[in-house]
């Protein structure tokens, strides 16, 4: 099994750059976000890092970052320090937290769809790029959920995500969620 397992992998149709081809899917990511993911996202603008530093530098699109955040365990001893894990993103961007998961309870839903709102002003055509991380299905469910259930025009992804941005000597700002 295990020989098969390795024939099949060295066998996988690529991309060409030694990267496996990772078909869209007709819904949601539901698990296992860390992982490679689609070349493309129906009704979206795949953007790799030059062409999201040209929209970042010129203020041209609003940076959603969808990257989830830990929630304190209820259980936790009493006592016990809790510290949120540091997120790093780029510069101006917006955190809007846990909405990239492949099913959203409706609080999340609710939140997700009022915060797209208010940064767009109210205009489902307004410029938004969906971000987390690379290998990251958080920031592609978010975009698809925004194009398909929320209406909205204009949206770019961008797979690379903060560490892409971070690898090409880009700055970083520590991010808060926005409330």
């Amino acid at each position: 099994m295990a020989g098969l397992a390795a024939v099949l992998y060295v066998f996988a149709p690529t991309v060409g750059r030694g990267e496996e081809v990772v078909p869209e899917p007709t819904g949601y990511r539901m698990d296992a976000y860390r992982a490679p993911t689609p070349a493309t996202l129906k009704g979206a603008q795949v953007i790799d890092t030059a062409q999201a530093e040209k929209l970042w530098r010129a203020r041209a699109a609003i940076f959603v970052d969808v990257m989830p955040r830990d929630v304190k365990p209820a259980n936790l001893p009493p006592g016990t320090l809790w510290r949120d894990k540091r997120r790093d993103h780029l510069p101006g961007s917006v955190w809007l937290p846990n909405v990239g998961y492949g099913a959203l309870s409706a609080e999340t839903d609710a939140y997700f769809r009022t915060r797209l709102d208010a940064l767009a002003g109210g205009n489902r055509a307004a410029p938004l790029v969906f971000y987390c991380q690379t290998d990251c299905w958080m920031s592609w469910n978010a975009a698809k959920r925004a194009i398909t259930e929320y209406g909205y025009t204009n949206i770019a992804w961008y797979p690379a995500g903060s560490d892409g941005w971070a690898r090409a000597g880009l700055p970083l700002e520590q991010g808060q969620p926005k409330p």
